[in-house]
Order: structure tokens, then sequence, then C-alpha cells
């Protein structure tokens, strides 16, 4: 059975807000609303409704006049099995030493990598998105300059595929944080499916002043791969977690903001080392100054 979707943009979060509860209350019901912001420094928030049947036009244009926003776009959705589609979509991520994959193509893995199980139809992490990727390809250029982390924290951890690549490198017990309690499940069960759970010890926290991040600090690899805003806002305390001569690999950054990102945290006791761009992602790797 086909599904639909009603999809527009408006500026400022209180107004998205209350169009997404307005839109909650629309007949036919939609199965599920969503208000999200465009990332891009814009302003822009996104509210969008799923629905079992075509939703009522004439009540979209009734709503899209109240709050001033763009026309709502309506799309029908086929029926398909979405996770086996992304499954032919997602092959697996050979970045330098470490290789992600999903278990259709366990047949794949090389034995000579460190090999990382992540389903596709996981949350955001699976290794082909340019902010994880770019963070593993810098994790890499640590190693090959010859770094080894003592005690490693992954902020915004989404599937733990960071924290677990820097565990299955080195051995050593690494922290994994998100403010996302469903993100949290996902980084468990991969742990477990990587037989890593005894070394990735997985939290509920947001940012690095949960006492029992604090506990374990200072850090001498941070990994934060989230967004600008909340990198900038994490700045003053993860330069206060992060050990002298210590790491952070940053990412989430869009290439036009990186600018941005690094003076903030130049301004917080940081050198750059590193800058890479893949596609519109940029992944900072910065040194603690001692």
């Amino acid at each position: 059975m086909p599904t639909f979707t009603a999809l527009t943009t408006l500026t400022g979060k209180d107004p998205a807000e209350r169009l997404g509860l307005a839109l909650e209350n629309m007949q036919p019901e939609p199965t599920g609303v969503g208000v999200f912001e465009v990332e891009d420094g814009s302003g822009i928030w996104e509210v969008g409704g799923y629905f079992l049947e075509a939703p009522d036009e004439a009540a979209l244009a009734l709503l899209s006049a109240a709050f001033d926003t763009n026309p709502f776009v309506v799309s029908e959705i086929p029926d398909q099995d979405w996770v086996a589609k992304v499954r032919r979509e997602l092959p697996p991520v050979s970045a330098g030493r470490f290789f992600v994959y999903g278990s259709h193509d366990a047949d794949q893995v090389p034995q000579d990598k460190h090999a990382l199980l992540i389903e596709a139809a996981m949350a955001f992490g699976t290794g082909h998105h340019g902010t994880t990727l770019g963070c593993l390809e810098a994790l890499d250029g640590l190693i090959d300059e010859g770094f080894e982390a003592q005690n490693a924290i992954d902020v915004g951890c989404g599937t733990a595929v960071l924290a677990m690549a820097a565990a299955i490198q080195w051995g050593k017990p690494v922290m994994a944080s998100d403010i996302d309690r469903v993100a949290v499940d996902v980084a468990v069960a991969n742990c477990a499916a990587n037989q890593l759970q005894d070394l990735v010890y997985c939290l509920e926290a947001a940012g690095l002043e949960h006492p029992q991040i604090a506990g374990k600090a200072p850090y001498d690899l941070v990994f934060a791969n989230i967004l600008m805003g909340p990198l900038i806002a994490l700045a003053p305390s993860m330069a206060a977690a992060t050990a002298a001569g210590g790491y952070a690999i940053l990412s989430g950054i869009l290439n036009e903001q990186a600018a941005d990102v690094t003076e903030v945290y130049l301004q917080n006791g940081y050198n750059l080392t590193k800058k890479g761009e893949i596609g519109e992602w940029t992944t900072l790797t910065l040194q603690k100054r001692r």
C-alpha cells in the first residue's frame, strides 16, 4: 500500500513547531509528523507529515496560508522493502585500515582490515556519510603517524562506529555518548555484534559534563561528529576535557562552516593539524596545545 508525504519549509523554530502541532490535528490524521531545522545556518525549518491515504490538499493550503509557509509538496511513496533497498545501495566502506560493512556483505570482509559490522537500517553512522568516513580517515591518519590513544571518547556517537574503531585498533576502553536514547541502544547493540561490549561503554549524555564522562577526563582522543552549532558550544568543555597534546576529530561541518569552527577551537587552545573534505563536508583534526 502506498504512503504519502506532505512537506513544506518556513523560517523560525516556534512557528515550525506550531505548524507541526496543527498538522497532527489534520483529517485524515498523519501517522507521523517531523519538524527539523535545515542545518545550513539559514534559519529554515522543514515540517512534514506522513499519511496512509492522500492528505487533504485544501487543508494543507489553509495551513500554509496561516503559517506563511512555502506551498506543501505532496508525494506518493510506493510500497517497497526499504531495508532491502538500502542494503543494495549501501556497499561496504573502506577507510584506510577500517572496513565498515553490513551482514549482507560479510563475504567481502578483507582479512587485513579492522572490520566493523553496522547494519544499514541502523541510526546515523554507517560510514557512508562524508562526515563518518572523514572521521575514520582522520583516525587512520593519526594511527599512521604513530599516535596511540590511551583514553578516548566518542561524543554524539550515533552507531558508535568511531568508538568501536578506536577500541578495535588499540584494545583499550572507549566511552561513547549520545543525547538520543535510541542511538545509545543502537550503539550498545552494535558493540555486542562486534564483540566490543567489554571495551566500549555507551551512555545517554549531553556534552562532556556528565559525571561519568567528567570522571574519566582528560581524554587524549575526542571524536565529535555532530553539527556546527553544538561543536562551537562544546569547545570550552571539550578543551577542558582534552589532555595536553591530545587530539579532537570533529565533523558534521559543512565546508563553508569549517573556518568558523576552526577559529573557535584555536581560541580554546587547539592547533589545526589536518583538514579533509569529502563532498560538502569537512573533517578537522586538532591537537590540544601543550
